[in-house]
């Protein structure tokens, strides 16, 4: 699942965290948020290089900033919520970063509008490592290059962010950092896959499947945290 994430993501800018998040924590709840963000940035890391010349760097700045408004209240969260919260926390927010990527707002990339998807990106990413859906909407009517270019560069240096603000706050060791390399070789896979389908990958189809699967698993996560 990591593989077919990593390869989606590769192809239009986002949703290897969206796929795959809801279903490492049914697998090992340690899984999330603090592996998948490491993961997660090698890929946005390889994604970002390959895409380098089409970044919007200025967006990027004003979404970083941003995200620093989102990380803290984010971190101060973990930290007071129990296990069975964090299930429910964690489903609604899936299910909301669903509900946004569903929704076609005319977003266009300006100061204020990169600015606030950046503070409830990082708020999001930082609790479930699912940050995309809110950039990614600002930048929906963009070139799937600089899409890809720029999400990727801002996600890089975001989840630099969250794992340092989560390792702050002890909630991010050696333990994480091994499982972390334990996800990596599916995030190689699907990134080696997505140099081949980038330029064909169907955005109409994909999409539709990525949400469908984020959805289920979310709501099953919802479901077990309230039995």
């Amino acid at each position: 699942m990591l593989a077919v994430g990593a390869a989606v993501q590769g192809s239009v800018g986002f949703g290897v965290a969206l796929i795959a998040a809801p279903l490492l924590l049914i697998i090992d709840r340690d899984l999330v948020p603090g592996p998948m963000l490491a993961a997660s940035l090698v890929l946005t890391l390889l994604v970002a290089w390959r895409d380098r010349g089409s970044m919007d760097t200025r967006g990027i700045g004003w979404a970083l900033m941003g995200r620093v408004l989102g990380t803290v209240p984010a971190v101060l969260a973990l930290t007071a919520v129990s296990a069975r919260s964090f299930d429910l926390f964690f489903a609604t927010l899936v299910m909301l970063a669903v509900v946004l990527s569903l929704a076609h707002p005319d977003l266009r990339p300006t100061r204020g509008s990169i600015f606030t998807a950046g503070a409830v990106s990082g708020f999001m990413g930082t609790v479930s490592s699912i940050g995309g859906p809110p950039v990614a909407l600002v930048y929906q009517h963009e070139a799937g290059a600089r899409l890809r270019g720029t999400l990727s560069g801002y996600f890089a240096i975001g989840c630099i962010m969250s794992i340092t603000a989560l390792a702050a706050a002890g909630l991010f060791g050696m333990r994480d950092l091994v499982l972390s390399a334990l996800l990596v070789p599916g995030i190689l896979v699907g990134f080696a896959i997505s140099r081949w389908t980038l330029h064909w990958v169907d955005r109409g189809a994909t999409r539709p499947l990525v949400l469908i699967l984020s959805f289920v698993s979310a709501a099953f996560v919802l479901v077990r945290a309230l039995l």
